[in-house]
């Protein structure tokens, strides 16, 4: 989940709008299946569907449009399925147009921050105060910045000078620093101790339309939104019934194994919420 704005607050009772990209394959798909978990769990959120044009918008130089970028402007919340950059030159990728216009900075993977690009002064204070406030609203006591410091001295000596700045604002939270080689060791020799995971896949051309796609990434994504949103409750609801609807085995998907559709898949979760 990439960020570029302070924790969301709601109202208690207010119906959250969201922007909502759907986009390439399985996306629709899979966008349904979020669509249909959210109901049932009760979460109050309407979604503002936006689609990708045909056409290079001279506005953004990509086939997104001005209007789809300023909606999530306008909800400061926002889920995307895959996107397919398509094929030629003359316009910015897709993903890259979303991150440069709406000037996300932070990258949030199941508790993991990790900036997006680092130049300045200004970036580097950005990713370190929103990794300290994360971990400090979500009962986090470390924060771990990777780096490669002793090679970059000018780029990323910058940035733990930043990061360390941020620190001492938060000393009931602990700080450390890794360089890059040693966390990757770290990983190969104790995977269990870290859980690094993205909901990011391909569009799987292949398989769209077909309702066979695995709906469980986006999911998982849409969680992350929601405790961004502060709906903890809900989130950990959602979390749980994918969670057993996994490990139950009775409605697995092709690639976990089983012989579930997409919308087998996902009534098993609502049944479980």
């Amino acid at each position: 989940m990439a960020s570029a704005v302070a924790p969301f607050s709601t109202e208690s009772g207010e119906t959250i709008r969201a922007t909502l990209f759907p986009r390439d394959g399985i996306g629709p798909e899979i966008a349904e299946s979020v669509k249909q978990v959210f109901n049932v769990a009760g979460v109050p959120i309407e979604w503002e569907e936006h689609y990708v044009g045909t056409e290079v918008d001279p506005r953004t130089e990509s086939f997104l449009t001005w209007e789809s970028l300023e909606s999530v402007r306008r909800n400061k919340v926002g889920l995307k399925g895959p996107m397919a950059t398509p094929i030629g030159k003359g316009h910015r990728s897709l993903n890259l147009t979303l991150r440069k216009e709406l000037g996300l900075y932070a990258n949030v993977v199941r508790g993991v921050v990790e900036s997006l690009e680092i130049i300045t002064r200004q970036a580097s204070l950005r990713v370190a105060e929103y990794a300290f406030h994360y971990a400090k609203a979500n009962g986090r006591e470390r924060v771990s910045a990777i780096h490669k410091a002793n090679i970059m001295r000018k780029t990323d000596g910058l940035f733990l000078k930043c990061c360390r700045e941020v620190a001492e604002k938060y000393p009931e939270i602990q700080y450390e620093e890794v360089i890059i080689d040693n966390c990757c060791m770290t990983l190969v020799k104790n995977p269990g101790g870290i859980c690094l995971a993205e909901a990011v896949h391909g569009s799987a051309p292949d398989i769209a339309g077909k309702n066979l796609a695995n709906p469980t990434a986006l999911m998982l994504s849409a969680v992350m939104l929601l405790r961004h949103m502060q709906f903890n409750d809900k989130a950990d609801r959602i979390h749980n019934a994918i969670l057993q609807t996994i490990a139950e085995g009775k409605y697995r998907t092709a690639d976990l194994g089983g012989k579930a559709s997409t919308s087998e898949f996902t009534n098993a979760v609502c049944d479980h919420i």
